[in-house]
């Protein structure tokens, strides 16, 4: 008989912003799903976005987790040490046609008439349709973005299906989202890209994360299948808000783990109540829906 694989989850922060209550519960989720089954839980840092990562929040992020009584198994992985696999794999993928250079402006798009998807506004395609001599023109002058044909990506690895512990099967639907950027003007990889080759890196059997990812799931699965990688099994969480009724977030201004640590509050304890739904006045649990447009 075959040995079962061990439980493998991950917590994979940007160090970007202070680390808050909706952070907390993250951390949590992946972490007890993997100790209660006798698994491992691992440390990622998603440091590669060079506008807005700042290397002297990381030692905030790992005192928030040992400060709460988290703790992770082995080192921790920074994105930033795997730039060559990202580099390697859209080499991959733009040998087999998969790929093509974006040029375009987030303002060019919307003026484009693009509509809104899953994950912003899905790409008309502009880009896609340059001949071979203008594209190699531009990209010899012109910053760009590389973006995965998503028509091709499809017709190459045809229907797909991934599995979230609570949704159950779920048809992969990655033309929804169009034409996705797979690799940025300011950064050497998207989070689709980057998350996914991570993930079988560290060997992540079950990635649980909130239900804002749930849509990110169907490219990351299409993914999967273009560059023959293992496919994890899903477990995407309630999230908390705020007492506007919105997901807590850095850009909302969410109160950071860290004033609560100087102001000497009980990290464990937090947790625990966490755990037992006893959350701190104004924040509530939400259901992000499962659907997609």
């Amino acid at each position: 008989m075959t040995a079962k694989a061990p439980v493998r989850t991950r917590f994979a922060p940007s160090p970007n912003g202070a680390l808050h209550l909706g952070h907390a519960y993250a951390a949590m989720r992946a972490h007890d799903f993997a100790r209660e089954r006798g698994g491992e839980f691992l440390l990622r840092i998603e440091d590669i976005d060079g506008v807005r990562s700042r290397p002297e929040l990381v030692e905030g992020i790992f005192a928030d987790l040992r400060w709460m009584g988290l703790d992770w198994d082995g080192d921790v992985l920074f994105q930033s040490s795997r730039l060559a696999a990202y580099d390697a794999a859209l080499e991959r993928l733009k040998a087999r046609g998969l790929v093509y250079p974006c040029f375009c402006t987030r303002s060019q798009i919307a003026a484009a008439g693009a509509q809104p998807g899953p994950d912003g506004l899905v790409y008309p395609g502009t880009c896609r349709l340059l001949d071979e001599a203008d594209r190699g023109r531009r990209m010899r002058n012109e910053p760009h973005a590389w973006r995965l044909d998503m028509a091709r990506a499809i017709a190459e690895t045809g229907a797909l299906v991934w599995h979230d512990l609570e949704a159950g099967d779920q048809p992969a639907r990655p033309e929804l989202f169009g034409d996705v950027v797979l690799a940025r003007k300011d950064a050497p990889a998207s989070y689709h890209l980057a998350v996914t080759l991570d993930d079988a890196h560290q060997q992540i059997s079950h990635v649980v994360r909130g239900r804002d990812l749930f849509a990110a799931s169907h490219v990351h699965r299409l993914l999967q299948a273009l560059l023959g990688l293992p496919v994890p099994l899903y477990l995407h969480h309630d999230l908390l808000a705020g007492a506007d009724g919105r997901k807590l977030a850095k850009s909302e201004g969410a109160a950071a783990l860290a004033a609560l640590r100087e102001a000497g509050e009980d990290g464990a304890a937090l947790l625990d109540n966490l755990r037992k739904n006893h959350l701190p006045s104004g924040i509530s649990r939400v259901h992000a829906s499962y659907s997609l447009p």
